[in-house]
C-alpha cells in the first residue's frame, strides 16, 4: 500500500509486473492472471491495473499482530467461536474492481468460508505515507467496502496513532480510537483490540533512517 504507480496502458503479453501498471482489462481477464512479478502486488480499479510494492515492514507487523491476537480470541474466549476465519491480503470483489484489503474477517458465518463468495465482514487497511494513499484509504475505500456491504471498515494509522472505524451495520457509525484505547466491536462478541499493540509493532518494523 504504498505509492500507486497509474497510466493507461495497451496490454503486454508475459507476466505482469511493474510495467503493466495501468494495463486496461475486465475483472475476468485480472481473475485469470497466472503470472506476475511477486515483488508487487496488484488490484484492478475501475478496469485499470494498479501495482504498488509489497507491504513496508511497518504495516506488516502489526497486521501480523492483529492475526496472532485473532487467534487468540478464536481458540480461547468461550465466544471466539464468532469469528470465522481472518487471513491477510485476500482479495474483494467489486463489479468493475479488486481490492485487496490487508486483512480481511468473517464473522457470523458458523462455517468456514469462501472467499470468492463470501463478503468479509470486516475488513482492515494499515496506512501508508503520503496523500493518495490517505485518499485511496479514508475515501475511496469506504465507499466501495460499505457499497459491497461490508459491515466494519478498521483503518489502522501509524501516523495519527488512531484507528477509525467505519461501522455499517448494525447502525452506521465513525469512531476514532486514540492510542492507549481498546476497540470492541459488535461483530465479535468480547474481542478487545488493545490498539497500542498494533502501533507497537508498527513501531518496532521501522528500518533505522
Amino acid at each position: 500500500m504504498s505509492t500507486i504507480v497509474e497510466a493507461e496502458v495497451e496490454i503486454e503479453a508475459g507476466p505482469i509486473g511493474l510495467a503493466s501498471a495501468g494495463v486496461l482489462m475486465t475483472p475476468e481477464e485480472f481473475d485469470a492472471i497466472e503470472e506476475y512479478d511477486e515483488l508487487y502486488r496488484y488490484e484492478l480499479i475501475h478496469g485499470v491495473l494498479v501495482v504498488t510494492p509489497v507491504p513496508l515492514e511497518e504495516e506488516a507487523n502489526p497486521n501480523e499482530t492483529l492475526g496472532v491476537l485473532l487467534g487468540i480470541y478464536k481458540r480461547q474466549h468461550p465466544l471466539g467461536s464468532a469469528l470465522d476465519h481472518t487471513l491477510p491480503e485476500r482479495y474483494v470483489y467489486l463489479p468493475e474492481s479488486r481490492r485487496r484489503p490487508d486483512r480481511v474477517i468473517w464473522a457470523g458465518l458458523g462455517r468456514y468460508p469462501n472467499s470468492r463468495v463470501d463478503v468479509p465482514t470486516i475488513a482492515v487497511e494499515f496506512v501508508s505515507a503520503g496523500k493518495r494513499n490517505y485518499q485511496r484509504d479514508y475515501v475511496l475505500k469506504r465507499a466501495e467496502y460499505r457499497e459491497l456491504g461490508i459491515a466494519e471498515y478498521w483503518i489502522v494509522d501509524r501516523f495519527r496513532r488512531t484507528m477509525t472505524v467505519h461501522r455499517n451495520r448494525p447502525e452506521v457509525a465513525e469512531i476514532v480510537v486514540k492510542e492507549g484505547e481498546v476497540y470492541e466491536t459488535p461483530q465479535l462478541p468480547g474481542f478487545v483490540l488493545p490498539l497500542s499493540e498494533l502501533l507497537e509493532a508498527a513501531d518496532a518494523g521501522r528500518l533505522p533512517a
